[in-house]
C-alpha cells in the first residue's frame, strides 16, 4: 500500500504477533509437566538408601563368611554354605529342629497333605489352567509340603522344632486368635449398645504401648511368685509354677501378649468396615425374617471380606517379624523353644556371625513372601474372581 509520502508500507510477518514464551515460562511449563516425578523423587531416594542398599549388602553377606581380623572384618566367599548349615549342617536343629523317625501320626499327616496338594493342583490344572498360575501354585505347594514334612519329623514324632516352626506358630496361631477376637469386638461395638464409644477407646489403648513395655508388663504378670497376680496363682495351686520353664506355656504366653497388643489394630479396621456396610441390606434381610447368622454370613461378611483379608495380610507380615516379646519375656528360652527367626538372626548378628545372620534373614524373607503372595492370590484375588 502506497502512502501520501510515496513510501510503500509493506506488511512484515510477525509484526503484530504476540511475543513467544520466555525462558522462564518454558521452564515453568516443563516443571509443571514433571512435578509428579519431582514430588516422588525424595521418597524413591530414601527407599534406595535405607531399603535397597541394605537388601543388597545383606545378600552379599549371606554368601560370605565374616571373621574379625586386624583392622575390622575379613570376608571370604562361601557360596551356599550358610544356607546349607541351616538345612543340613550344624544349625539344622536350630532352624528346622531335631529330626527323628516318623511316627504313625506323622505318616498319616504326610499322606493327607500329599493327597490334598495333588488334588488341589489337579483341580486347578483341569479347570482354569495357566502356566503362570500353575508355577505359583507349585511354589506354594512345595512350601506347604516342606513345612508339613518339618513338623512331621519333629512335632508329630515327639521331637522339638526349631525357629522356623516357632515363627509359623506365632504367625498362624497368633493371627487367628487376633482376627477372631478383633472381629468379635468390632461386631459388638458396631451394635447399638450403651457405652460403645467408651469401649472403642479402651479397646484401642493397647496399640499405643510399645512392644518393649508390653513385654515387660506381661513378664511381670507371668511371675507367679512376686507378680501382681501372685496371690491368685498361689490360691489355684500355681505358686511354684514357672511359665517360661515349659516350652508350650512360654509360647502361648508370648502369643497372649502379642494378641493383647495387636487385637486393637484388627478391631479398629474391622469396626470401620462394619460401619460402612449398607444398612438398607441389613434392614431388608431383617424384614424378610433372616436370622442374625444369615445376615452376617450372606450380607455382612461379603461386604467386609476385602478389608478383613487386607488387615490379616498386614498382620501376617508383622507377625513374621516378631522379635521384641520373645527377647524380653523369655530371651528365646527355654532353650530355643520361643526363639523366632528374627531373634535367631539377631543372636547370630550379636555373635558377629554376619553370614549366618543374613542367611536366616533371607530365609525369613522367602517364607514371608511365598506365604503372603499365596494368601493374596488364593484369598483376595480368588474372592475378586468369584464376585
Amino acid at each position: 500500500m502506497t502512502t501520501t509520502t510515496g513510501r510503500t508500507d509493506e506488511t512484515r510477518p510477525g509484526l503484530n504477533a504476540p511475543a513467544g514464551p520466555t525462558g522462564w515460562t518454558r521452564f515453568s511449563e516443563w516443571l509443571d509437566r514433571h512435578s509428579g516425578q519431582f514430588f516422588i523423587t525424595p521418597a524413591v531416594v530414601m527407599i534406595l538408601i535405607f531399603a535397597i542398599f541394605p537388601l543388597v549388602a545383606s545378600l552379599m553377606l549371606a554368601f560370605t563368611r565374616a571373621r574379625i581380623g586386624a583392622g575390622g572384618f575379613k570376608f571370604r566367599f562361601a557360596g551356599l554354605q550358610n544356607f546349607e548349615k541351616q538345612f543340613f549342617g550344624s544349625e539344622q536343629f536350630h532352624f528346622l529342629g531335631t529330626f527323628s523317625a516318623f511316627s504313625l501320626l506323622a505318616w498319616a499327616v504326610m499322606a493327607a497333605t500329599t493327597a490334598g496338594i495333588v488334588w488341589w493342583l489337579y483341580r486347578y490344572a483341569s479347570t482354569k489352567f495357566s502356566w503362570f498360575g500353575f508355577v505359583g501354585r507349585l511354589i506354594t505347594a512345595a512350601l506347604i509340603f516342606g513345612i508339613v514334612l518339618m513338623f512331621s519329623a519333629t512335632l508329630f514324632s515327639g521331637s522339638p522344632f526349631g525357629t522356623l516352626g516357632v515363627t509359623l506358630f506365632y504367625v498362624f496361631v497368633g493371627c487367628a486368635i487376633q482376627f477372631a477376637i478383633g472381629l468379635g469386638l468390632a461386631f459388638l461395638c458396631s451394635q447399638k449398645i450403651r457405652g460403645r464409644g467408651f469401649f472403642r477407646v479402651v479397646f484401642f489403648l493397647p496399640l499405643m504401648i510399645t512392644p518393649i513395655g508390653v513385654g515387660y508388663a506381661f513378664r511381670m504378670l507371668a511371675d507367679t511368685s512376686k507378680g501382681p497376680f501372685a496371690p491368685l496363682w498361689q490360691a489355684v495351686g500355681l505358686g511354684d509354677f514357672t511359665w517360661v520353664a515349659n516350652a508350650w506355656t512360654a509360647r502361648m504366653f508370648i502369643v497372649v501378649a502379642d494378641s493383647w497388643q495387636w487385637i486393637p489394630f484388627v478391631f479398629i479396621i474391622l469396626l470401620a468396615a462394619l460401619e460402612n456396610v449398607p444398612r438398607d441390606f441389613v434392614e431388608a434381610a431383617e424384614v424378610d425374617g433372616a436370622s442374625g447368622w444369615q445376615i452376617f454370613s450372606d450380607i455382612t461378611w461379603p461386604q467386609i471380606m476385602p478389608v478383613a483379608a487386607t488387615v490379616m495380610l498386614i498382620r501376617v507380615i508383622e507377625a513374621f517379624k516378631i522379635v521384641d516379646l520373645p527377647n524380653i519375656m523369655t530371651a528365646g528360652g527355654p532353650g530355643i523353644a520361643t526363639e523366632s527367626m528374627t531373634l535367631h538372626s539377631f543372636f547370630a548378628w550379636r555373635s558377629f556371625d554376619l553370614g549366618q545372620s543374613s542367611a536366616i534373614a533371607y530365609l525369613l524373607l522367602f517364607v514371608t513372601v511365598v506365604v503372603c503372595v499365596s494368601f493374596f492370590n488364593l484369598v483376595v484375588l480368588g474372592r475378586i474372581r468369584q464376585s
